[in-house]
């Protein structure tokens, strides 16, 4: 497995490498190659695991770093992965990849640093999202949808196969490279370390778990906040709305009834005292992991179906599904119902264990 990044948990990308190598380990043993960027050290759970071996790669500096951008830039690469090719990553992972059985680029810059090894032998590209799916002008760094689609084109084509986070992500990636090997590999969670015992607080509280650094969780809550929780209050006034993660500050004006919890370190507590979880997202690609994650914690999952695309779970069965304001608004007050909301979250406990734990992945890619 190589990777553009230090190996943390921290991120959803982060946590979806953290997946794949769990259970690819339990097949085998892993060597994970990967880069010193994106934090100090390593998470320490990777040390933890069994089989899994680390080999750090500095990448170089200044006018190195330059003129490989330059040239992969010259390629058609768009800035935002241009910057993280790394021709020390790909020469380590030149020297490891003799007798091993799988070569996994784990990010679009690994997989451009790896094209010379994909020319000589199979390499698979595990994608996190579908990147040219996401709305034009995300981004500048990512270029024109154009331009994105040509390059992802081309990355699809290159790869032996590309392992596809979501049902919805495999279906635009087919109409993008007809031709390319794909097989969807979902985003998992450790579900068997999961306890779903719950002490849900009174008044009721709605949770959104998310990473407010990333463009469509921030549309998401503004969609939440302005829109959804004032028709939820017309009828429940008492509801309460938690709001987990890093990058957001409630405004000093604020609702009252907003609690901005900011980055929790250990959210096992968080999901415990909470009525049902959120996922209104409207934008972005991939399947979200805290949707999985609150699956996993027993709790009952309002989404809409962008939040829900991808996944294989049956609204009403698995989780409440709702579209717009309105209907977004409707489905967490259903979500609410005891007796729903019960018989809701132990659909949607089984299907995490069935589909989205360690041990269904390790089964997939076994």
């Amino acid at each position: 497995m190589v990777s553009s990044y230090m190996p943390t948990r921290g991120s959803g990308r982060a946590a979806r490498t953290y997946g794949i190598v769990r259970a690819l380990a339990v097949g085998g043993p892993v060597e994970l190659l990967h880069t010193r960027f994106g934090a100090d050290a390593p998470d320490p759970a990777y040390e933890q695991l069994d089989g899994v071996r680390l080999h750090p790669v500095t990448n170089s500096r200044r006018a190195r770093r330059a003129v490989v951008w330059a040239r992969a830039r010259a390629r058609g690469v768009p800035p935002a992965v241009a910057r993280g090719v790394s021709p020390e990553l790909a020469a380590a992972a030149e020297s490891l990849a003799d007798g091993r059985e799988r070569v996994i680029a784990d990010d679009p810059m690994a997989a451009v640093s790896l094209r010379r090894l994909a020319g000589r032998r199979p390499v698979i590209y595990s994608a996190h999202n579908l990147e040219s799916a996401f709305r034009p002008g995300r981004d500048p760094d990512w270029g024109s949808r154009g331009s994105l689609e040509a390059f992802e084109r081309r990355l699809l084509e290159a790869a032996s196969e590309t392992w596809m986070p979501s049902r919805a992500d495999l279906e635009g990636a087919r109409r993008l490279a007809p031709h390319a090997g794909l097989r969807y590999v979902p985003n998992v969670v450790d579900v068997a370390d999961i306890d779903p015992r719950r002490e849900p607080a009174s008044p009721p509280e709605a949770l959104f778990v998310a990473d407010f650094s990333y463009a469509p969780n921030r549309e998401a809550l503004a969609f939440l906040v302005d829109e959804v929780m004032p028709r939820a209050w017309a009828q429940r006034p008492e509801l309460r709305l938690a709001v987990a993660g890093r990058g957001y500050d409630a405004p000093t004006r604020a609702d009252g009834r907003i609690d901005a919890l900011g980055f929790v370190a250990s959210l096992g507590p968080v999901y415990a005292r909470a009525s049902c979880a959120l996922v209104p997202l409207l934008s972005g690609g991939g399947s979200p992991l805290k949707f999985i994650e609150a699956l996993a914690y027993g709790l009952p999952v309002v989404a809409t179906p962008r939040g829900a695309a991808g996944l294989d779970a049956d609204s009403s069965r698995h989780y409440f599904e709702g579209a717009g304001a309105d209907g977004f608004a409707g489905a967490l007050l259903d979500a609410l119902d005891p007796e729903r909301g019960a018989a809701v979250a132990a659909a949607g406990r089984e299907l995490a264990e069935s589909t989205y734990s360690i041990e269904a992945l390790a089964r997939r890619l076994a």
